[in-house]
């Protein structure tokens, strides 16, 4: 079996064809939370993105992958950012979407596969989530995959006129 495809989806690199798809994702209001963003990303800056995504993860230290069904449709994203060689630690995040495609184990299977890519390639010593306090479908997604809680950050998001916990997540690879 190939290392970054499942039963259900695979994960690819992106390409100059995603444009649209990212675009769309970038500026959807209902992600910025999760992703620290406050102001909309334009094509051109999306279109520069994607002209370097190729870049090695040992010198850009993030690694985005589109999440593609069986069929070739893009249905989200997962990212390796804050990567760390020398710690042997990432931070990874990840993203169903169309709501409609959330809840047929996509998400669990990207996760996996990108966790047994960072253990079996990266050399990881461990990869870690950051999720806010509230977001049950992404704590029930990590801790089914084996995550542990190890902290909560108080008060650590400002978002839409209150603050919300921010939770850490750890997976050691042992």
């Amino acid at each position: 079996m190939l290392s970054l495809k499942g039963d259900k989806i695979y994960l690819r690199a992106l390409e100059p064809e995603d444009l649209d798809f990212v675009h769309a994702v970038e500026n959807n209001e209902e992600f910025w939370e999760v992703s620290a963003t406050q102001t909309p990303y334009s094509r051109f800056m999306i279109k520069q993105y994607l002209e370097n995504a190729h870049r090695d993860i040992y010198d850009v230290k993030q690694l985005r992958l589109v999440i593609c069904d069986l069929k070739d449709k893009e249905v989200g994203l997962i990212d390796i950012f804050d990567f760390e060689p020398k710690d042997r630690r990432a931070a990874l995040g990840i993203l169903i979407a169309d709501a409609s495609e959330r809840g047929k184990g996509y998400g669990a299977e990207a996760l996996e596969l990108i966790c047994n890519y960072c253990f079996k390639h990266l050399a990881m010593h461990q990869v870690y989530a950051n999720i806010t306090g509230g977001n049950e479908k992404s704590v029930k997604l990590f801790e089914n995959l084996g995550f542990e809680r190890v902290g909560v950050k108080k008060d650590w998001t400002y978002f839409e006129g209150r603050f919300k916990d921010e939770i850490l997540y750890q997976l050691i690879n042992k």
